[in-house]
């Protein structure tokens, strides 16, 4: 048996358990989520799951391999190998969320609707999407910071975007005329990306 087929097997035998996930007492939620994890292991290392709110149509599964490129071949694979269960709906990668967002990355909180963005162009490499971002906690020299502002790009743009897209990203304070200085809001993000996906693709 393939190893899409024993994660999807094992995810077929326990579907039911899972819809109905908030039924079971914390212990018995736990089990089964760690399991999922476990099953989702042995496929591929690496490749880890947001399981979604229910609702009136059901649950949705993110598979998701954390801004890995190397496993992103993986991600698509098991979703192209789901098999068609009700109630489910099976994604590939974290979606965006759109704009505005806010995330909390250790410390830090990030408001998108309050930092800004300017690209950093490379003509060596003008497929590769560089990014200078504003914000207005900014801690120089702080990796956590510069984390927690990747993971609110990905929340922007989504996690393939992010990956494959953005290649390299560095922090600033916000400035006291962000405009005059080359930067836009950061929530204007998603319709840049489609932008620069157009160019990029007409080159």
């Amino acid at each position: 048996m393939q190893p899409t087929e024993k994660f999807w097997q094992w995810f077929t035998d326990h579907n039911e358990q899972l819809i109905t996930l908030g039924d079971f007492d914390d212990t018995e939620r736990t089990a089964l989520l760690e399991n999922l994890q476990q099953q989702l292991t042995a496929y591929r290392d690496g490749i880890t799951f947001d399981l979604g709110a229910p609702t009136a149509n059901g649950r949705t599964l993110t598979f998701t391999a954390e801004g890995d490129t190397d496993l992103f071949l993986y991600v698509v694979e098991l979703v192209d190998s789901a098999p068609d269960l009700d109630w489910w709906e099976f994604v590939a990668f974290k979606q965006p969320c759109g704009t505005p967002v806010k995330v909390r990355f250790d410390k830090y909180s990030f408001d998108s609707s309050k930092m800004h963005f300017m690209q950093l162009e490379n003509e060596a490499e003008p497929d590769i999407l560089g990014l200078r971002v504003a914000l207005p906690n900014h801690v120089a020299d702080d990796d956590d910071l510069l984390v927690g502002t990747y993971v609110t790009l990905e929340a922007i743009m989504g996690e393939f975007d992010c990956a494959t897209l953005v290649g390299y990203l560095e922090t600033c304070p916000v400035p006291d005329e962000p405009f005059k200085e080359g930067f836009r809001p950061l929530d204007d993000l998603p319709e840049f990306v489609e932008w620069f996906k157009r160019k990029r693709d007409a080159e």
